[in-house]
C-alpha cells in the first residue's frame, strides 16, 4: 500500500461507484485524495445498472424519488468526463401479466403522472410493437424514455482510472477526541484531514465509536447474467416486471434480477431464487430460456432503517458518510458524490438532500 507515510486532504474508505466517484469530485476540486479499497467487489459487481427513478416511483418514497430525479438528471455530464463507462440511452417497458398486475400498475401510472413524471401507457400490441418479444399474454405495458442504464462494472473501471486508488483493508477509523484524523488499515494509519466513508454494507464491521456510527444492514439480491449465442436483439430497452427486471447490455449479454431476502450476510445464490427469477421473467419474456447462463451472483445492498442513503456530515468532525444507498447505488452516485465535495468544502446543502442527513440516525442502534 506504501501510504502510511503520506498525508491525504481526503481518503475515501470503499472503491465501489459511490466512493470512486465522491473521490472524483473532490479530487477536480483541488483535494489531494486516496481510495483505499480491500479489492473484494461489492454489491456494484452485481448490480444491473437500472438508472431509473420514475419507473422505480413508489408511494411514499418521494424523498428517494427527489434524490433518484436530480442524480439521473446528472448522469449524461457525469459520463461525458469519463472513458467508455458504459452508459445506454434506450428506455425502459414496466409490463403487468395480468389483471391484478394492471390495476396495480394503472394505479401507479396515475400517481407518477401526478407527479408530473414522463409516463406513456401502451396497450399490448404497442408495446409488442417496440418490443417483439414480449409474450402474447402481456396486458399492460409503461413506456419510460428516461429510465436508462448502465454497466456498473464498466463505470466502475472507468472511475477507477481518474482517481488514485490503494489497495488496503479499512478496519476502522483513526479519532482524537471529536475528531476523524485518519484510517486504520492491517497495514497501518493513512493519516487525513477528512474521511469519506464509502464501504456499503461493510460499514457495519468499521471500529468507530457507536455514537457515530450509521446503522446499516446488508439484504441480499441473486442475479443471472446471461448470454444470447446469437448476439443482441432479444430486446432493447431494460424490461421490468412485478417481481423481476431484465436489463440488456446491448453485446447479446443480458442481467436478471433480483430476489430481495433479509439474510443477514449471507451471500450464496440458491436454486430457488434463479426458478423464481427465471419463472418471472419467462412469463414476460419467453426467449429468457434460450439464452446461456453466464454468472450466477449474489450481493448485499447497503440498507438503512428507512431505506434512505445517508449522504452529508457525520457525528464526528471531518467525518463524512456516502452509504445505504440500498437498491440505487447506481443511480445515485453522481448527485452523492457532488453532494459529499460539497460538504468537503464546508458548501451549505440543498434542502432536498436533508432526508439523507446521516445525523437523523442519532441514538440509533447499529
Amino acid at each position: 500500500m506504501a501510504v502510511q507515510s503520506e498525508s491525504f486532504d481526503v481518503a475515501v474508505v470503499g472503491g465501489g461507484p459511490i466512493g470512486l466517484a465522491c473521490a472524483w469530485r473532490a479530487q477536480e476540486r483541488g483535494a489531494r485524495v486516496v481510495v483505499l479499497d480491500a479489492g473484494e467487489p461489492g454489491a456494484w459487481h452485481v448490480a444491473a445498472g437500472m438508472l431509473a427513478p420514475v419507473s422505480e416511483a413508489e408511494f411514499g418514497e418521494g424523498d428517494l424519488l427527489q434524490l433518484g430525479l436530480e442524480s439521473a438528471r446528472r448522469y449524461p455530464a457525469f459520463c461525458a468526463g469519463l472513458e467508455d463507462p458504459g452508459l445506454r440511452s434506450v428506455g425502459t417497458l414496466v409490463v403487468a401479466r395480468d389483471s391484478d398486475e394492471a390495476a396495480a400498475l394503472d394505479r401507479l401510472a396515475e400517481f407518477r403522472r401526478g407527479l408530473d413524471l414522463p409516463v406513456s401507457r401502451l396497450r399490448p400490441s404497442q408495446a409488442r410493437r417496440l418490443e417483439p418479444a414480449l409474450a402474447p399474454t402481456v396486458r399492460l405495458a409503461l413506456e419510460i424514455e428516461s429510465d436508462h442504464s448502465i454497466d456498473p462494472r464498466k463505470l466502475v473501471a472507468a472511475l477507477a482510472r481518474v482517481v488514485d486508488v490503494r489497495r488496503a483493508r479499512v478496519t476502522g477509523l483513526r479519532v482524537a477526541g471529536e475528531r476523524v484524523t485518519g484510517v486504520l488499515t492491517a497495514d497501518g494509519v493513512v493519516a487525513a484531514e477528512q474521511v469519506v466513508v464509502a464501504a456499503g454494507v461493510d460499514v457495519a464491521r468499521l471500529d468507530l465509536p457507536e455514537s457515530a456510527r450509521v446503522p446499516v444492514r446488508p439484504v441480499k439480491g441473486q442475479v443471472l447474467r446471461l448470454r444470447d449465442p446469437r448476439g443482441p436483439g432479444l430486446v432493447e430497452r431494460t424490461i421490468r416486471g412485478e417481481q423481476a427486471y431484465f436489463v440488456p447490455r446491448g453485446d447479446g449479454r443480458y442481467v436478471l434480477g433480483a430476489t430481495m431476502e433479509e439474510r443477514g450476510w449471507d451471500r450464496m445464490p440458491t436454486a430457488g431464487g434463479v426458478y423464481e427469477l427465471l419463472r418471472d421473467m419467462s412469463e414476460v419474456v419467453p426467449g429468457v430460456f434460450e439464452l446461456e447462463i453466464e454468472e450466477l451472483l449474489a450481493g448485499l445492498r447497503p440498507a438503512t432503517p428507512d431505506n434512505v442513503p445517508a449522504i452529508g456530515p457525520g457525528a464526528l468532525d471531518g467525518l463524512v458518510w456516502a452509504t445505504g444507498h440500498f437498491r440505487n447505488g447506481i443511480l445515485l452516485a453522481p448527485v452523492t458524490a457532488d453532494l459529499v465535495a460539497s460538504v468537503l468544502n464546508d458548501e451549505a446543502l440543498p434542502d432536498w438532500a436533508a432526508p439523507a442527513n446521516p445525523q437523523r440516525f442519532a441514538g440509533v442502534a447499529a
